[in-house]
């Protein structure tokens, strides 16, 4: 990968319309141990050698100091100490990748770059619980075409490690009726918390899943059992709440098969994505999502599915 720069920034449009065909793009990398991590490249805006890194007094364990990109003052936070604190060293984190999402920017040190990988959402499934024991830090597995097995990161968990979980703060009660439910669905366990703090807050019932495989099996069977007893869904279920990026189907499949399917008719699906480009928000608005909400503010959040509860 003789140059990350130009090979990420290119064909934005492109990786764009991966997203409705169940693809994703992942950079692959190495952070000094045997193992292979990856990053989805929408998460990713640049890839450079480590620069210069000023050290700051009182920072959260793992960020490294704060550079100035462009006018702007971002922290830098070493992947190892998080992922393999066994084979940290700050010596061979040679590369940065800076990455954009849920409102933040900031540069992920690594040990090297090796090259972007295009696969099939269906061929990225979660990982086993022994793998994923890591603090939650693996969200998905793939596999090379030689076998090799590559970790996707769950990069939201890590920056929660590094800032603090969002706090949600009091919200008003949305008096929803109590026949009435939603349903959501994310692969991020920090994000599956935080969406379920606003809608314990909010008062209403939910079905939740943790792939948009899952998810859409969970969905026919409950639109299923509605069929069977002669009753509309949607007076029932009034919103699905969709991730973008997840293992097996992503959230632009998953609502797809939501809309072409009869029985969901008239039941709004709203996404709620870190990746939160107007590129993204298009691709949203393509496959036909009634909403799109970017990670994580709480507020937003019930303010945007409220007014979709009472309809």
């Amino acid at each position: 990968m003789a140059s990350p720069n130009t090979t990420l920034l290119e064909n934005v449009d492109a990786r764009t319309k991966l997203a409705g065909s169940n693809k994703m793009e992942i950079l692959l990398f190495s952070l000094g141990s045997r193992e292979t991590f990856g990053i989805n490249v929408f998460k990713v805006r640049e890839v450079s050698q480590t620069p210069k890194i000023t050290n700051t007094p009182n920072m959260p364990h793992g960020v490294e100091g704060v550079i100035s990109l462009r006018g702007n003052i971002i922290p830098v936070i070493s992947l190892a100490k998080f992922v393999c604190p066994n084979d940290y060293s700050a010596e061979a984190e040679e590369t940065m990748i800076v990455t954009e999402f849920s409102k933040h920017t900031q540069g992920f040190l690594v040990h090297s770059v090796d090259r972007i990988i295009r696969v099939d959402w269906n061929k990225v499934r979660a990982p086993e619980n022994m793998l994923a024991g890591s603090q939650g830090l693996i969200t998905a597995i793939t596999e090379l075409e030689d076998g090799k097995l590559v970790s996707i990161l769950d990069v939201e968990q890590i920056l929660s490690s590094v800032i603090g979980e969002a706090i949600v703060p009091e919200i008003p009660n949305a008096h929803v009726d109590q026949d009435h439910f939603m349903f959501f669905v994310d692969d991020s366990m920090v994000a599956r918390k935080e969406i379920v703090g606003v809608l314990d807050k909010i008062g209403v019932k939910y079905h939740q899943a943790t792939n948009g495989a899952e998810a859409w099996d969970k969905l026919q069977n409950i639109a299923g059992r509605y069929q069977h007893d002669g009753e509309q869904l949607k007076d029932h279920l009034k919103l699905i709440l969709v991730d973008a990026e997840m293992p097996e189907m992503d959230g632009y499949v998953l609502t797809k098969h939501i809309k072409s399917d009869h029985r969901f008719q008239g039941i709004p699906v709203v996404m709620h994505s870190s990746l939160s480009s107007n590129a993204n928000r298009a691709m949203g608005s393509s496959v036909g999502v009634d909403a799109y909400v970017a990670k994580f503010d709480p507020v937003i959040l019930a303010e945007t599915i409220t007014p979709f509860l009472h309809n």
